[in-house]
């Protein structure tokens, strides 16, 4: 993990959205603009839940806030159903990278997964090519305002059906015109990347980059199988990770009456991952809607991100889906603030930790830390 270089950050009195941030973990068909479904669905004849910005908005963060991942993912039924179209998939994206910069992102991944918007013949090169003009479009949209943005593809398979290694070919075909790296998404239970064993030897043969969902829906398995069998080089949410770490409390309390934490103990999954700084991409209020920190307890409070970051874990923070969790970036930083009293040093850290795990080049990630630091320089 990059040291900050900054030597005291000064209190946060000020819009957290006017600080630069990295997004690694945010899918494309989570993150569409509520009008914007309504105008697509009426322009393909998809009957939607509301026909009214605010009313569906307010649909999809209650469907999501079930603490269930199956039904967080249904809602995924009436996005993905309007982007169908080249149209479709290229307005998207465009205001997705809009949406991003509005909320300070300079660099962002996008991840999706291609093989969900063929229902209407496009092939699978066409609608990577589609979001590519959507997200160029979006980027120079921000130039023109005076902003900066990178953006680039996760392209992502599906885990519940069996077109890895074509998908894994079709992220390395683009490999020169936008994708950066490769995911699988969808279903974690039952579908260990051993699945896509063949597709991940095939992408570490071409020395492409993969990044596992893993550690959400399912444990420490999955989280094994990612490192072993996907070669992941960052873990999707990977917060439960922390059922391999033991936490006991010392009797008594300390001067502020707050119970002590004695012993912390890592197994040997959690040593190896903490150990070698693999980023875990972890996202907050996501994680409590679909239960993945139940384990852990009901609230937010509960959530181990804040033990993960102080025992050393490369800890990267994410939205995972901007429209289901009705959150921005900047939302899981002041909850951050809110929840653990985290300040700018603990921000800056954590938005390093997301640019030195971001799939970019190295000249290209130096320059987006030091544009970080210097931004957090200049707030003294």
């Amino acid at each position: 993990m990059t040291e900050p270089i900054v030597d005291a950050a000064p209190a946060i009195d000020f819009d957290l959205k006017s600080l630069p941030k990295v997004s690694l973990h945010d899918h494309l068909d989570g993150g569409l603009r509520p009008a914007t479904i309504i105008e697509l669905a009426e322009a393909v004849g998809h009957t939607l839940p509301s026909t009214d910005p605010v009313a569906l908005g307010e649909w999809f963060r209650e469907s999501a806030d079930s603490g269930s991942l199956v039904r967080y993912l249904e809602t995924f039924d009436h996005t993905v159903a309007v982007m169908q179209t080249k149209e479709g998939l290229f307005r998207v994206a465009k205001e997705f990278v809009e949406d991003l910069a509005d909320d300070g992102v300079v660099y962002g991944e996008v991840r999706w997964a291609p093989e969900q918007h063929l229902q209407k013949g496009l092939t699978l090169d066409e609608v990577v090519e589609a979001v590519q003009a959507g997200l160029d479009a979006g980027v120079d949209a921000v130039e023109d305002s005076g902003r900066q943005i990178q953006v680039g593809q996760l392209i992502t398979a599906m885990r519940h059906a069996d077109r890895g290694q074509e998908i894994a070919e079709l992220a390395v075909r683009h490999r020169s015109s936008g994708a950066v790296g490769f995911d699988i998404a969808g279903a974690e239970d039952g579908f260990l990347p051993a699945r896509f064993r063949e597709a991940f030897t095939y992408l570490a043969e071409h020395n492409f980059p993969a990044t596992v969902h893993a550690g959400e829906a399912a444990g420490l398995e999955s989280i094994q199988s990612a490192l072993v069998d996907g070669r992941a080089l960052r873990l999707g949410h990977g917060v439960r990770i922390a059922e391999d770490i033991n936490v006991e409390f010392e009797d008594g309390a300390d001067e502020d009456g707050e119970e002590t934490v004695g012993m912390v103990s890592l197994g040997e999954l959690a040593s190896w991952v903490r150990d070698r700084g693999i980023p875990l991409e972890i996202c907050p209020s996501s994680n409590l809607q679909t239960g993945a920190i139940a384990g852990f307890g009901e609230g937010i409070e509960s959530h181990p991100v804040d033990m993960l970051y102080q025992i050393g874990f490369n800890v990267t923070i994410n939205t995972d889906n901007r429209l289901m969790s009705g959150v921005t970036l900047t939302d899981e930083f002041e909850l951050l603030v809110e929840t653990f009293d985290y300040d700018l040093d603990d921000l800056l850290e954590l938005t390093l930790n997301a640019a030195e795990a971001s799939f970019l080049p190295l000249d290209e990630k130096e320059a987006l830390v030091e544009y970080i630091n210097d931004a957090y320089t200049n707030l003294g």
